[in-house]
């Protein structure tokens, strides 16, 4: 069994464990959290053997093989600075860290380190995303035109709605763009193989102060009648639209958004190219639109045998069995413990998960976004 370490039991730290216990052959004996405390009241919730209130404690447990880094943005940098300098393997929640040469120096770390190294960009994990890369590698899209499409919620749309991702300080610069946007872009430029280079941004803050409660600052938590508020100024963005250019030539643009009613987890995109258009939606997960000019539109579902050969394996049950965001973080955690395995990072034309270096990525992506905004021109992206 591969042995684990989880530090940070918020929102996606939960996500993590019940993805890895679904492999079989990983044992998370672990916990870390901000205080003893803490750390050993989530362990005794989630069953873990070991509670750690301090990352050198949870390094130093014995046999252990991998850390995951489920901190809030500001702590992602140090957090895998730590596990990279303990020679563990790392799987980093994104964004990788918060800015780009921070993004460099990890990138260089974790090469250096010799270990197996992830991010966790979870949308590329979906089968019918798998589906749409392998027709694109395979030509069956033929030349590529375009990408559109956008990600869009609404959990931030009240000006009571507040967390810790609001704080620069501690969400880093961007918000809607470094949350969401940084999924869009690494989703369509895995699907399309294709690199964004040049960015046009203009972004937006609909609420410039946010009234924030003593207990707002859990991600996606229900949020009942406070006591008090406390007006907090917002530097982040809620929402924006970008125009890119990709490495080569084509074009394409996207908006995210925090503040669109009725909208709670819809990352969509939809990919123009010469012999057919491929659209998908988080939000019906399982169809992949397939566009044609000289024949019926066909709407694939995530039948394994309707799927292509290197993708099959992506869909776990026989079509009309619903899967969703979980089986796709199942999919993601198996690509990279299948790495941890073999104890080596696969080649990049062969890896299905993201890496550092395309953490790195979307890093100078999200930086160069932020930058044409502030200068209101277009910003090439650091490559």
């Amino acid at each position: 069994m591969i042995q684990v370490g989880i530090v940070g039991s918020g929102f996606i730290g939960p996500a993590h464990i019940e993805a890895l216990r679904r492999l079989g052959d990983v044992e998370v004996v672990a916990l870390c959290d901000a205080s003893l405390e803490q750390a050993q009241a989530k362990a005794r919730q989630l069953n873990i053997p070991s509670a750690y209130g301090d990352v050198e404690a949870l390094l130093a447990h014995p046999g252990l093989q991998v850390v995951h880094n489920c901190t809030p943005n500001f702590l992602h940098a140090s957090v895998n600075r730590q596990i990279l300098r303990a020679g563990k393997h790392v799987f980093s929640e994104k964004p990788l860290c918060m800015t780009p040469e921070e993004a460099r120096e990890l990138e260089q770390m974790a090469q250096d380190a010799g270990v197996v190294h992830g991010v966790s960009f979870v949308y590329r994990q979906f089968a019918m995303v798998q589906q749409a890369a392998s027709m694109m590698r395979a030509g069956q899209t033929g030349r590529l035109f375009s990408a559109y499409g956008g990600y869009h919620q609404d959990w931030m749309l009240l000006e009571h709605d507040f967390n810790w991702r609001v704080d620069a300080e501690q969400g880093g610069v961007s918000r809607a763009v470094a949350d969401i946007g940084s999924h869009w872009c690494d989703t369509v430029q895995f699907v399309t193989g294709r690199r964004i280079v040049e960015v046009m941004a203009d972004l937006a803050i609909v609420w410039p102060t946010r009234k924030a409660s003593p207990d707002a600052q859990a991600t996606f938590s229900e949020r009942g009648e406070a006591l008090a508020y406390r007006d907090v100024p917002v530097t982040t963005e809620d929402a924006g639209s970008v125009l890119f250019r990709f490495d080569d030539g084509s074009k394409g643009c996207f908006s995210v958004s925090q503040v669109s009613a009725g909208r709670k987890n819809r990352l969509y995109f939809d990919i123009n190219a010469s012999a057919c258009s491929l659209a998908w939606d988080q939000e019906t997960p399982q169809q992949l639109w397939i566009g044609q000019r000289s024949q019926p539109n066909q709407l694939l579902s995530d039948d394994p045998g309707l799927l292509n050969g290197d993708v099959a394996g992506q869909a776990h049950f026989p079509g009309g069995h619903s899967e969703g965001w979980p089986d796709a973080f199942k999919n993601m955690m198996g690509y990279f413990y299948r790495a941890v395995q073999s104890g080596k990072m696969p080649a990049a034309a062969e890896r299905r998960f993201a890496s550092f270096s395309e953490g790195a990525n979307v890093m100078y992506i999200v930086d160069a976004i932020v930058k044409s905004h502030q200068q209101r021109r277009w910003i090439h992206v650091e490559q």
